[in-house]
């Protein structure tokens, strides 16, 4: 095993008392397979020391499993990382593996660049091929907005590529998972507007109690990740609490969002343990019995991993 998988890698949490899912994570990053959204370099976090290497699909699969992390939902945000997901879902199905279900869509800072090289409907008609094609991708996503990294000028292919991204959640009838940064209101007016498909999960959930409140009486998912640890998310976690448990679920984002006290180290879906843990502890109840229903959910929202 790589150094990188031994040192730098925070240690596997003891295993929980009842497995969960980790219903969003990047294992083509996380794996170096494909680089972070765009033709950059990795963020620093995500990026191996001079003298490692990335470690292998099996380590993630191996320390999900010793922390309780039973199943994985992948997620493509760009096409070569769709395709990736794809391929990747199949391959561990054909191989008896049921552990891991898939997910693609165009990130919402990927549509403006798209756009301006008029590739946006071609891109946005091949994730519908892949998504539709394959029982094992259940998830249309990430897609949403995201008014962090992408200026106003790219807000109106953002939106346009958001709506496209929900009717073809509502024609393949997988479930719909948003990245919403900064954008809390446009994102709940544009689902009020299109109509929202029968499961929406808003991934690394992150807004308040009232828009959670909000989320609830739409019937919205909310995934919460390891930024729920972070000692700056108080209000995060008063939403976390004020949720409904039957809308609740657990993820990682990683190699992203690495869950306090390991925060700037990489993570992988493990991790999950970790958040599963605050949560149950943000709102008061075991850990066996916080776990159960959050894999229930995922089961309602996703269908059988079988």
């Amino acid at each position: 095993m790589a150094s990188r998988a031994a040192g730098t890698y925070p240690p596997v949490p003891e295993p929980l008392a009842h497995p969960v899912v980790d219903t969003h994570t990047h294992l083509d990053i996380c794996t170096g397979a494909r680089l972070p959204l765009g033709a950059g370099e990795p963020e620093p976090e995500v990026r191996p020391a001079e003298d490692e290497e990335f470690p292998s699909l099996d380590f993630f699969f191996d320390t999900a499993q010793s922390a309780g992390v039973e199943r994985i939902v992948q997620i493509g945000c760009d096409l070569p990382a769709a395709r990736w997901t794809t391929e990747l879902v199949t391959q561990q199905s054909v191989q008896g593996r049921t552990w891991m279900l898939g997910g693609a869509a165009l990130h919402p800072n990927e549509a403006p660049r798209l756009a301006e090289r008029g590739r946006l409907d071609d891109a946005l008609t091949e994730i519908e091929s892949l998504v539709a094609s394959n029982d094992r991708m259940r998830v249309v996503g990430e897609t949403g907005l995201d008014y962090f990294r992408t200026g106003e000028d790219g807000v109106a292919e953002q939106q346009r590529s958001f709506r496209a991204h929900i009717e073809i959640a509502k024609r393949t009838g997988k479930a719909l998972q948003i990245h919403d940064r900064e954008a809390h209101a446009d994102v709940l007016r544009i689902l009020r507007e299109e109509g929202a498909p029968e499961v929406t999960i808003f991934h690394c959930y992150s807004g308040d109690e009232a828009m959670a409140r909000e989320c609830a009486d739409a019937g919205y998912y909310m995934s919460f990740a390891g930024n729920l640890t972070f000692k700056n998310a108080d209000e995060l976690r008063r939403a976390a609490a004020a949720a409904p448990l039957d809308r609740l679920l657990t993820e990682t984002d990683a190699p992203f969002l690495t869950p306090h006290p390991h925060r700037g180290k990489p993570g992988g879906p493990y991790l999950t343990a970790v958040t599963a843990r605050m949560l149950a502890e943000v709102r008061g109840m075991s850990e066996e019995d916080l776990c159960a229903a959050v894999w229930k959910n995922a089961e309602t929202a996703l269908g059988s991993w079988a």
